[in-house]
């Protein structure tokens, strides 16, 4: 059995932008309308629910507001030089040198700024904040960069 929830009907979206480093048209600063979805497999327990949505929904949403309206920076990148001070985030990449502000920056703890890996830092940080029952099997965690385009990852439990 599975359940979902989408994102683009729950609210879970964010938009922000990022660049991928060597890559033909996403090296260059860009941004996305993301929205978030999940999934969670497993069997039906005696409230005759596989989980509350609730909660899964609460933290996503927090996730989602981390990075609404911020510049989405890799911290983790051979690629990618991130600089932060006081008041500023300096970024050397690919020969071209950004200057944010600190506030408008999120650093997260990945290589790259794909959905790929985006959607599998989602799913850790899901998984860290949340108990999952015993019933639950696997956990999805989709971003969708554009409609139609969706990156999934997933964890068994």
């Amino acid at each position: 059995m599975m359940i979902e929830i989408d994102g683009a009907h729950s609210g879970i979206r964010f938009s922000a932008c990022h660049f991928i480093p060597g890559h033909e048209k996403c090296s260059k600063l860009h941004g996305h309308s993301y929205i978030v979805r999940a999934r969670l497999e497993g069997d039906i327990n005696e409230e005759g629910m596989i989980m509350d949505f609730v909660g899964i929904k609460r933290s996503l949403k927090t996730i989602a507001e981390e990075m609404d309206h911020k510049t989405l920076l890799p911290r983790n990148s051979d690629n990618v030089r991130v600089v932060r001070n006081e008041k500023e985030v300096e970024v050397t990449t690919c020969n071209k040198r950004y200057v944010f502000p600190k506030e408008d920056v999120v650093i997260l703890d990945i290589d790259i700024t794909t959905a790929e890996e985006m959607s599998r830092l989602m799913a850790k940080k899901l998984l860290s904040s949340i108990k999952f029952p015993k019933n639950v099997k696997k956990l999805w965690v989709g971003l969708d960069e554009e409609r139609g385009q969706t990156a999934w990852y997933y964890e068994s439990l």
